[in-house]
């Protein structure tokens, strides 16, 4: 049986170089002793699995709001998706498979209900009161303070590694906010962090395209502009009734332009490794620049298929009509509880304290974006139809 102590002797073994081994993890904000069996990022990863931000993930927005069907991506679909893609690319690289793993479960954790909509509310809305809400920065909130599991400290208490792969995410959706905490804001992401972020790309792109055919927001003919998308059609073949009928069709297309995809990121991520000569994983931290990316003709034809998602995709009008919706059920809900604070729960805003305007705004933005999308609709229900009950 492998105690933690074999477990690193077989990364140093195993794992190339460049990779971020446990052994090597930076320290938690709080001491504990290591755990017999268990590495360091095999900890972080289990803590975050069993955090209650992580199963409300179930219930939040991807692109399509619940409602709208049980076969839409959640966040959590989402997200083990993202896992999967960026463990099998580091399992190829060479790189701890353990730390990316955690990020990956953890970099959507801050996102509020109904997705980059509800975001974009509340950030608009918190504004007035000189606050950002990032959600990078709310999911590293999470983890470093709000879960409360542990009697001897608040939060999860995670390595610094993950600490900043969260508060680093970084794709065409999300982006480190302004107020990382000084002590992370000069130290680079790991490689397996890098990895995370761009399996948060692959995923976002390929998989909302497998879901705007299925919601029939767009159809085969809206992408037949993108080069990309033209190359894995002819890999499949084009006539859907021989690839077993439209459904059969999407998914072998989709399939395809992952696969087109992951080939180009390893390949080129590899000739950077190859080309700077990284010798251990401090030293991909301190690069200037992203080590892991694809080449610059598949950039141009990712970049070129997003611009068609952008404009066919999210700005469909039952997207349109979904996110605006969204966006006024996040307003009201604001407004209310800024009219009137004592209606949250006394565990949220304290009766016995004295609570100045940009606190109780930021006490309303945290509650909100703790909200699942089911919660946020049933409690705007609850204050604004008639007929609901109240408790």
């Amino acid at each position: 049986m492998r105690t933690r102590k074999d477990i690193e002797e077989l990364e140093s073994k195993v794992l190339a170089p460049y990779a971020m081994k446990s052994r090597d993890a930076g320290a938690r904000q709080y001491s504990e002793p290591a755990h017999e069996w268990r590495t360091s990022f095999q900890r972080d990863r289990d803590r975050i699995v069993h955090a209650e931000a992580f199963r409300k993930l179930e219930y939040k927005t991807q692109v399509f709001v619940i409602f709208e069907g049980d076969y839409y991506r959640t966040r959590l679909t989402h997200t083990i998706e993202v896992a999967q893609l960026a463990r099998t690319l580091g399992r190829n690289l060479r790189l701890n498979e353990d730390l990316i793993e955690a990020v990956a479960l953890a970099h959507d954790l801050g996102h509020p209900p109904f997705g980059h909509a509800g975001e974009a509310a509340l950030n608009e809305i918190v504004r007035e009161a000189d606050i950002e809400f990032n959600h990078n920065f709310r999911s590293y909130e999470i983890v470093a303070k709000l879960e409360k599991k542990y009697p001897g400290f608040p939060g999860l208490n995670l390595t610094r590694e993950v600490l900043v792969g969260i508060l680093k995410h970084q794709t065409v959706f999300d982006m480190p906010g302004a107020n990382i905490p000084r002590e992370y804001r000069m130290e680079g992401p790991t490689l397996e962090a890098q990895i995370v972020d761009i399996a948060d790309s692959l995923a976002y792109l390929n998989h909302d395209i497998d879901d705007g055919l299925t919601s029939e927001c767009i159809v085969e003919h809206d992408l037949m502009e993108s080069a990309l998308w033209q190359r894995a059609v002819q890999k499949i073949g084009a006539d859907p009734k021989e690839t077993g009928g439209r459904d059969m069709f999407r998914y072998q297309v989709v399939k395809e332009l992952i696969d087109m995809q992951v080939k180009d990121l390893l390949k080129a991520t590899y000739e950077r490794i190859r080309k700077f000569d990284f010798k251990s994983a401090q030293e991909v931290k301190d690069h200037k620049g992203y080590v892991a990316a694809f080449s610059q003709g598949m950039h141009r034809e990712r970049q070129h298929l997003q611009r068609l998602l952008d404009e066919k995709l999210y700005h469909h009008w039952r997207v349109e009509r979904m996110t605006t919706k969204a966006r006024r059920i996040i307003r009201d809900l604001f407004e209310v509880y800024l009219k009137n604070p004592k209606q949250l729960p006394y565990s949220i805003y304290g009766r016995d304290q004295k609570h100045s305007r940009r606190g109780t705004y930021a006490v309303i933005c945290n509650y909100i974006a703790s909200m699942t999308d089911r919660f946020a609709l049933d409690e705007h229900r609850r204050l604004f139809d008639p007929y609901q009950r109240s408790e």
